[in-house]
């Protein structure tokens, strides 16, 4: 299910049921999911991870969105100014995002989360780790 939302997020598009989804509990990935993440997006960069993935749901500008869903703005996001919380969104999920850093690796979730919070008008201090996101697994 996870690789589904993974890949149509990668190609562009967006499942609002998926989307809708509830959070499944980090510790139920499997231990492939890192690995095929990492595959499908390769050595890519912060930017790259959040144009390829998160952008389908937050948008290109990262100001959000509102319809079938809500998607909440990642741009002057004050939730965004210590690194662990969007770290463990990504990692574990919270209400209708799916937890997409169990398929990304930790340098993967450390580097997308550090794009978020220095673009958009984001300028938070303190960069989040690999380790510290290894720490939250």
């Amino acid at each position: 299910m996870k690789k589904l939302i993974l890949s149509m997020a990668l190609i562009g598009a967006s499942s609002v049921a998926e989307a809708q989804a509830p959070a499944r509990p980090a510790a139920a990935a499997s231990a492939g999911d890192a690995a095929f993440g990492a595959r499908m997006l390769g050595e890519a960069s912060g930017e790259q991870i959040f144009t390829r993935v998160c952008a389908a749901c937050h948008m290109q500008d990262a100001k959000g969105a509102e319809g079938a869903g809500r998607y909440p703005p990642l741009a002057g996001n004050q939730k965004l100014a210590i690194g662990a919380y969007p770290a463990m969104v990504v990692v574990k999920g919270l209400n209708g995002m799916p937890p997409i850093g169990t398929m990304l690796t930790d340098q993967q979730v450390a580097d997308v989360v550090n794009y978020v919070r220095s673009h958009f008008g984001n300028k938070f201090k303190g960069a989040v780790k690999a380790e510290d996101v290894k720490a939250m697994r």
